[in-house]
């Protein structure tokens, strides 16, 4: 008997998924370079979020040869109801994966790159060590690019995520996800105000260092609880907030409530801006890592155009 993706799922009622709206659509720009850039993942031996999580944007990024790296394994120790990374009990850590990752990102050629990882509740740090052989071996190998990591809370993993700040990545990305009053049901395993915490410490023990988060909607929330959402992260200082549509991968998944209009992201972008966030980037199709390399130089570009600005004054 094979045995199911999702364990905790499996007693979970059945949710139909709706049907897609017209803005909804991802397209293959470049069916040479996506098969290349498949083919140099699957050589190295790599998991990627967007095979893993079944992302909607992999034909287009990995048409531009973008990808997004999951590290320590392909089985996660959390169960969010929204997500469809493989849960379970996660095997032993590759010691050769900080150098597989370095390769492949020397091979795709990349400007940037984004590192994420699934949750390792088993390991003691929660991975944070690994996390930083991985930045390292890759800056090692890669002095032009510029990397992007996606990090899991480390709850309850005391100060573990700081070893991660020691290598000194360009951009410290966690995703706050959903408003709190859904995390009981959507995020069972994880605590919003740690999440906020958490990007709050970063700011303060590398405040050169870029923050960034990533916000779903659809699933029930108010409009009024995003504008809050939106403020807990302003006060924790972070850069650069990302919102998208969240699209439901199964019938055992948590159940899509409505699928916001492309004009309702522009707003909700707006807002954002109006509250001081360097960066938003809000669509239907919106993804922490989606366009992360042009998003990364616009970041860059406006933190140098504050900095001109202060000096003149």
């Amino acid at each position: 008997m094979t045995k199911p993706r999702h364990p905790e799922k499996v007693n979970k009622p059945i949710n139909p998924i709706k049907k897609k709206p017209s803005w909804i659509r991802s397209k293959i720009l470049d069916t040479k370079t996506f098969f290349t850039t498949k083919e140099i993942v699957n050589r190295n031996n790599l998991n990627t979020v967007c095979q893993e999580a079944n992302c909607p944007n992999i034909t287009e990024c990995w048409s531009k040869k973008h990808a997004t790296f999951m590290i320590m394994g392909d089985v996660c120790t959390r169960g969010c109801a929204f997500c469809d990374v493989k849960t379970g009990k996660p095997n032993i850590l590759d010691p050769l994966e900080p150098l597989k990752v370095s390769k492949a990102v020397r091979e795709l050629n990349l400007n940037h790159v984004v590192i994420t990882s699934v949750d390792r509740d088993d390991l003691e740090d929660g991975g944070s060590e690994h996390f930083k052989k991985v930045i390292l071996e890759t800056k090692k190998n890669n002095l032009n690019t510029t990397i992007e990591v996606l990090t899991p809370d480390f709850l309850r993993k005391g100060n573990s995520f700081e070893k991660i700040l020691d290598a000194k990545p360009d951009v410290f990305n966690h995703n706050i996800e959903t408003v709190p009053s859904l995390y009981l049901n959507v995020r069972p395993g994880s605590r919003y105000y740690a999440s906020i915490k958490l990007l709050e410490t970063v700011k303060k023990k590398k405040p050169t260092i870029f923050t960034k988060s990533g916000l779903m909607v659809g699933m029930g929330e108010t409009k009024e609880e995003i504008l809050q959402v939106m403020d807990d992260l302003r006060t924790a200082a972070v850069d650069f907030l990302t919102i998208g549509q969240y699209l439901q991968p199964s019938p055992k998944h948590y159940p899509l409530q409505r699928y916001y209009h492309p004009d309702e992201f522009k707003e909700l972008k707006n807002i954002a801006l109006s509250k001081g966030f360097l960066l938003v980037a809000s669509s239907p199709l919106t993804r922490s890592s989606y366009h992360a390399d042009e998003d990364f130089k616009k970041l860059k570009s406006k933190r140098d155009g504050e900095v001109k600005c202060q000096a003149l004054q």
